[in-house]
This record gives structure tokens, sequence and C-alpha cells, in this order.
């Protein structure tokens, strides 16, 4: 009787197992095996990445290479130069961060220096009340002194995709139209997303039937959507902005296009303060105020790097850790918005009365008044062009186009006098 189990039998049976010698096929499949494995480690090394470095067009490298890279310190020159005021530190961390973005370009796409060597790009949130200077500063940096594709859109008129409003794909659409449809230029341009703050999908205080079940695709269904773009991602963009199936597209990459969000962000302070105080009780507990939140606030640090008081806002945490920088800008001075009414405000006021055949004059004591109504307001730096327009309707509706001469503009108790002296054209 056959034993199966038998020590004997599996010696046997092991024994007349065939080797590698006697199948060389075998040994060839473990040979291919380990080339392969030893081919992709040599291209994970430094030195042979370079050779799978993507190549980008002439055009796109003859760009970046004319792009100035200046000296943070000369950048923030230039803007003052240019008429900003105000926001020292906003320029100082804007400035080295555009420097940073400049450099980055360079080696990517003149020197060709794969990314993986080098630090990611940096997004910036802007945080600060209405008139502060937040949009300014993107446009005149990027816009008007490092000249570089630049898109600034409202968000607001945003919604998810699938639903009737613009969608993230038509922020890439612009900057691509900013770059003469070059992708590989708009790859290294910037996008400014402002009024970022009303996104926040705790601002609807809606109540009706069934809002459980619904969706919010204005605010929490378009910060779903940023959050890759934010970061990195190849993006199929159409050419135009009619979302049609049969629009041409181009492929873009976002891991080189810098986000900057600007938003007033009105009530946050209270958000924090109140998220910070409401555990405590009693007669050691601070005191909230339900009243209304001045408009013209200063945010403190501890407020901004607290990512939970953006949650209670309406933001979620995923977008937020996006941002390298959040920024806070501080209300302006009375003295700021001096400089400003009188380096940039009325020399516009003055350039065009002159093409009209007049000259204005305006008293210091307009300009003291100018300044308390915009601080009483609290509209900053939009308050100040508000209240001179206002002070010259009137004179510019009787002589404007039919005179010329001199108009002068005085301070009578607290109402806004006019002296015309000339003649008719």
């Amino acid at each position: 009787m056959k034993s199966y189990g038998s020590k004997d039998k599996r010696s046997s049976d092991k024994s007349k197992q065939p080797s590698l010698e006697e199948h060389p096929l075998e040994e060839e499949g473990f040979t291919l095996i380990f080339e392969n494995l030893f081919s992709r480690l040599e291209q994970k090394s430094p030195s042979n990445r370079r050779e799978n470095v993507q190549e980008f067009s002439t055009e796109a490298r003859n760009f970046y290479e004319k792009i100035p890279l200046l000296p943070p310190k000369e950048i923030v020159d230039i803007l003052e130069r240019k008429g900003y005021r105000g926001q020292d530190h906003a320029c100082k961390v804007m400035a080295l961060m555009a420097y940073r973005h400049i450099k980055r370009l360079k080696k990517i796409y003149v020197e060709k220096i794969p990314r993986e060597e080098l630090p990611p790009k940096s997004n910036i949130l802007l945080m600060g009340p209405t008139g502060c200077g937040k949009t300014y500063l993107v446009e005149l940096l990027f816009r008007h002194v490092l000249k570089i594709p630049t898109v600034i859109i409202d968000i607001t008129a945003f919604s998810e995709t699938g639903y009737i409003g613009d969608d993230h794909n038509t922020l890439l659409s612009l900057l691509l139209m900013a770059s003469d449809n070059n992708p590989d230029i708009a790859m290294g341009g910037i996008i400014c997303l402002d009024e970022f703050d009303k996104l926040a999908s705790s601002q609807n205080s809606a109540r009706f039937d069934g809002q459980g079940t619904t969706k919010d695709v204005s605010g929490y269904g378009v910060q779903k959507e940023l959050l890759k773009m934010l970061e990195a991602c190849f993006i199929d963009v159409p050419m135009d902005l009619n979302n049609s199936s049969h629009s041409g597209t181009r492929k873009i990459y976002t891991g080189d296009i810098a986000f900057i969000a600007c938003g007033a962000f009105s009530g946050f302070k209270s958000t924090a303060y109140y998220r910070q105080n409401q555990s405590k009780i009693g007669f050691r507990g601070k005191s909230y105020s339900h009243s209304r939140e001045q408009i013209a606030v200063s945010l403190e640090e501890s407020e901004i790097l607290d990512t939970e008081n953006f949650q209670e806002y309406g933001f979620i945490p995923e977008l937020l850790g996006r941002f390298t920088r959040v920024i806070p800008l501080m209300p302006l001075s009375r003295e700021e918005l001096l400089r400003i009414l009188k380096d940039t405000v009325i020399d516009k006021f003055k350039r065009e009365f002159f093409e009209e055949g007049l000259e204005l004059e305006v008293k210091p004591k307009v300009l003291d008044y100018i300044v308390e109504r915009s601080l009483q307001r609290q509209t900053g730096a939009r308050g100040l062009t508000a209240e001179l327009t206002r002070a010259l309707e009137s004179v510019a509706y009787e002589y404007f186009h039919t005179h010329q001469g001199k108009v002068c503009l005085i301070l009578q108790g607290n109402t806004f006098q006019t002296r015309f002296s000339g003649k008719k054209k």
C-alpha cells in the first residue's frame, strides 16, 4: 500500500523539481523584472530626472527671460513711487512672495530645473477692511510692475460645476486669454480671488423647509472645487467662456499659478471673539456684545492663525491649508489717507479739470474734512474719491466744456463751496 505522506516521498519529489538552468525562459523573466526595477530607480535619481523635464515653447521661455528679477526692497520702493501708501508689512510680504515666484518661474521655464527640486509655490490670503488697498496692491504689483498675466475676478459670481454661473474653469480661461492663449505663459500667472470672504457657507442665514437637504453650490461647492486647483493639478481649460462642448481646450498645470485671495471678512473678529469666550460663564466670563461690528477693524495675529475661527466663519479647513500666508491689512490711518488724497486722488481730478480747460485748487481745510468724513464712514481710500466727487459735482456740471479759468474748492462750516474766475470758451 502506498504512503502519500512519507518523508522519503517528499524528498524524492523535491529532487525531481526542475532548476532555472533547465528553464531558460524563467531565468530571462526574472532578469527583465530586475532590469525594469533598476531602470525605475535610476529615473527617480536627481541626476537623471532632468532628462524628463517638460519642454516649453520658445515664446514662453523668452517671456520668462524678460521678466525682471527685482530685489524685494526695490519692489517696495517702486510701489511707493507708483502711489501705493500704507500697509508696510503687507508690502514687504508681497514683495518677497513676488520675488520668489519670479525666480521659481525662471528656474522651471528657462533653466529647465525640475519642480521637485524647488520649493513649492505660495498662495496668499489678504484680509482687511474695505478700502485698505488689498486688490490694488495685487493689481499694481503683478500687472503694472512685474507685467505678468494677472486675472482679478469677483468670486461671488461663481457656482459649483453643473449649475448656473461661472465655475472654476472660468478662472483659467480668463488667465489663458490674458496670456494670448499660450498655456505655458498662463501657467506662471496670477489669479486674484476678490471678495473671497463671500464664499463662507455660514453667511446664508435663510430658513426654509427642507434646507438640510439642499446644496450650497455658490459657497461650499466652490470651496471644494478650489481645493485641488490651489494646490496642483492638470485641467483641460476651454479657450472661450461659453462652456460649449465644441470649444477647444488647452491643458494647464496649476502647480505654478499663484492664487491670491482678498476679502474684508466682515464679522470675523466677532466670530473669533465669541468662539474663544463662549465657554466662559459667570462673573469671570467676558461679556459678548451682539451689536454690529465696526467696518474698519484690526485683526490680531492670534485670530487669523486659528483655523477653527475660519471654520466657524464658514470655510473648510482644507481650503485654508492651501494658503501659505494669511496677511492682515490694517485700516488706513488719518495720515495715510491724507497722503493718498494729496498724491493720488487730487492729481486725477486736477488732470480731468485741466483737460476741460480749468485749473483746480483745493484748500487744505477741504482735504482735512474729506479725510475726516472718510474715517467716519469707515470706507478707507474709496471714501476719499466719493467725497471729492460729491464736492465737485456742481462746479463740473456748470463749467465743463463751456468755460475756462480757475476753480477753487473751499469749506464754509461743514459745506463745500466753489469759487470760479474765468470766462466762456
